[in-house]
C-alpha cells in the first residue's frame, strides 16, 4: 500500500510535467520537421504547421503521459520496481513523451518527423540493452543471450516490412499511397521496444482503437456528403456549386482533410499500452500459448 501511495502521485506529477514539456518542445521544433517531404512555401496549398495549444492538445498530452506512468507503476511493480531495473524504467519514462509527440504531429499535421522515429529507435536500442543487462520477462535466464536481440530486431523488420509491402501493393495496383513512409519507420522503431510478442499486442490495440475512431468518422462523412448533395440539388446553379466544392476540396491542405484518419497515433498508442502493461500481456499470452502446447 505504501508503494502505491508514493509511486502513483509521483507518476501523475511526472506525467503532467512530461506532457506539458511536449507542448514546449513542439513549439520549438523547426517548421521543416512538421512539413511533408518536398513541400515549399510557394506551393498553392501550403500552410504553416499547427502547433500544440494548452487546450486541448497539452491537456490531452498531460493526461496520456500521467495515465501511462500510473499504469506502469501498477502493472510493472513486480518486474521493474520491487527489484529495481533502472534501464527498463528509463525506457518507459523516455518513451511516453516521444510517443505523445508522434501522436500530436500526425494528428495536427499528418506527418511523423523522422527525428521522432529516430529518437524512438534510440530508446528501442536502450530497451535491447536493458534486456541484455537486466533480463527480459519473455526469456528464461538460461535462454541464449541473443534471444532478446532477435525478438526485437525481428519485430522491427517484420513490422516495418509489412507496412512497406502494403504501401508498395497499394501504390502498384491503385496508384495511391496505402501507408505512409512515416508509419513504416514508426512501426520499425516501435518493434525495437515491443519485440515480436509485443508486436502482436501493438497491432491489435492499434487496429482496434482505429476502428473505434473510424466508425464515427465514416458516419460524419456520410452525413456531410448527403448535406452537400442536398445543397447542390437546391442550388440555382448545381453545376457551379458542385465545381466550387470540388475546387475548395482540391485546395485544402491534405492534413486538414476531414475524411482522413491518421494511423500513426494508434501505432504509438499500441506501443505505449504494451510497454506499460507488459507483465499483464506476458501472463495472458503465455497462458494462451501454453494452452496450445507451445512452450519456450
Amino acid at each position: 500500500m505504501i508503494y502505491y501511495l508514493i509511486t502513483i502521485p509521483v507518476a501523475v506529477v511526472l506525467g503532467a510535467a512530461m506532457g506539458y514539456l511536449t507542448k514546449v518542445l513542439f513549439a520549438k521544433f523547426p517548421e521543416e520537421w512538421l512539413q511533408d517531404y518536398g513541400v515549399k512555401e510557394t506551393d498553392v496549398n501550403y500552410r504553416i504547421s499547427k502547433r500544440m495549444r494548452l487546450f486541448p492538445e497539452a491537456v490531452v498530452a498531460m493526461g496520456v503521459c500521467a495515465a501511462m506512468y500510473v499504469a506502469a507503476v501498477i502493472f510493472c511493480k513486480g518486474i521493474y520496481f520491487d527489484t529495481p531495473k533502472p534501464l527498463h524504467i528509463a525506457v518507459i519514462v523516455l518513451m511516453v513523451p516521444v510517443l505523445v509527440l508522434i501522436m500530436m504531429a500526425d494528428k495536427l499535421n499528418r506527418i511523423i518527423p523522422d527525428q521522432f522515429s529516430i529518437a524512438l529507435g534510440v530508446i528501442g536500442l536502450i530497451s535491447i540493452a536493458a534486456d541484455l543487462v537486466e533480463g527480459s520477462i519473455w526469456f528464461t535466464p538460461d535462454a541464449p543471450w541473443y534471444y532478446p536481440i532477435v525478438s526485437k530486431v525481428g519485430a522491427a523488420l517484420i513490422g516495418g516490412g509489412f507496412l512497406f509491402l502494403i504501401g508498395f501493393l497499394a501504390l502498384t495496383f491503385t496508384g495511391r499511397e496505402g501507408m505512409g513512409q512515416g508509419d513504416m519507420r514508426l512501426l520499425l522503431a516501435t518493434g525495437l521496444i515491443t519485440g515480436i510478442y509485443g508486436l502482436i499486442v501493438l497491432v491489435y490495440v492499434a487496429i482496434g482503437t482505429a476502428v473505434l475512431f473510424a466508425i464515427p468518422l465514416l458516419i460524419r462523412k456520410h452525413i456531410r456528403i448527403r448535406e452537400e448533395e442536398e445543397l447542390i440539388r437546391n442550388s440555382k446553379n448545381p453545376q457551379k456549386l458542385r465545381r466550387a466544392l470540388e475546387i475548395k476540396k482540391a485546395r485544402m491542405h491534405f492534413a486538414d482533410d476531414p475524411d482522413y484518419l491518421a494511423f500513426g497515433p494508434f501505432i504509438a498508442l499500441g506501443c505505449g499500452v504494451f510497454a506499460v502493461m507488459e507483465p499483464f500481456f506476458f501472463e495472458q499470452l503465455m497462458s494462451y500459448l501454453s494452452g496450445l502446447g507451445v512452450f519456450f
